[in-house]
């Protein structure tokens, strides 16, 4: 089974290795670092510390870990906004009417031109960055909530109604675990976004963090540090996506069960 996973990804190592080859017999192309190269560099700067800290290094410390911080609290303050509002809009209909416009305006912004409201309105730190987070991730949550609570099963409702279940146990027994599905959809769009909007907030508005520290590779020239950054990202979001679908796997296990029973 693991190796049938792992040759899935046999493309990876490929392109790896082409681009390490290329980069190796082509001198002239200082924006492009061999693999090699960005690796080293990365883990000189955040991976090369005493095992009392985990192998992380002062840099890590100051940068990684405020960024992964901001990340996580962001995501969460929006996934809670997110499926409480979507809920809230998919049983009512008139209030779904009623703000579904502000809701269609507000995800077609896009999320990195209110940079500089945020700026004016929370100054430089965390607050703004986390105000860019929330707002750049909220949508994709409150939309796949507003649907899958919109469209339960009203055999499920009507059942509890006549049982006279309350509407308290009716939302969080039948509404959101019928929900859940499309819930966890736009939670799993999310996390990607989230990682996107903290990289963009900290381009602009801090002294910390990965992207502070990605655009301060780029005034120096340091360019296997930018790159270094690059590529922490992909593996942040890649491994942040793995633990996602671990987490959506064992929630959503009788979901899938009911779907394999069904067909």
């Amino acid at each position: 089974m693991i190796i049938r996973r792992l040759a899935r990804y046999w493309l990876i190592p490929v392109a790896v290795a082409a681009w390490e080859l290329v980069t190796r017999r082509l001198e002239d192309v200082p924006y492009f670092p061999p693999p090699s190269t960005i690796m080293v560099r990365l883990y000189e700067m955040w991976f090369s510390g005493p095992l009392s800290r985990v192998f992380l290094t002062d840099e890590a410390i100051a940068d990684l870990l405020p960024s992964l911080g901001r990340l996580m609290v962001g995501w969460a303050m929006a996934a809670a906004a997110g499926v409480a509002l979507g809920v809230a809009l998919g049983r009512s209909r008139w209030l779904a009417g009623l703000a579904e416009p502000l809701i269609h305006f507000g995800r077609s912004v896009p999320p990195s031109t209110l940079l500089p409201v945020f700026l004016l309105l929370f100054k430089i730190g965390t607050p703004m960055q986390l105000a860019s987070i929330v707002y750049g991730v909220v949508w994709p949550v409150l939309i796949n909530a507003a649907d899958g609570a919109r469209f339960v099963d009203k055999q499920y409702v009507e059942t509890g109604e006549v049982f006279r279940v309350s509407r308290t146990q009716r939302l969080f027994r039948i509404i959101l675990p019928a929900a859940a599905p499309k819930i966890f959809a736009g939670l799993r769009l999310s996390v990607s976004l989230a990682l996107i909007m903290m990289v963009v907030s900290e381009l602009v508005g801090s002294s910390e963090g990965i992207g502070h520290r990605m655009l301060e590779a780029q005034s120096d020239f340091d360019i296997p540090a930018m790159w270094a950054g690059i590529v922490l990202l992909g593996l942040l979001g890649i491994l942040l996506n793995a633990v996602f679908v671990g987490v959506e796997r064992v929630l959503l296990g009788w979901h899938r069960a009911s779907r394999t029973v069904a067909r």
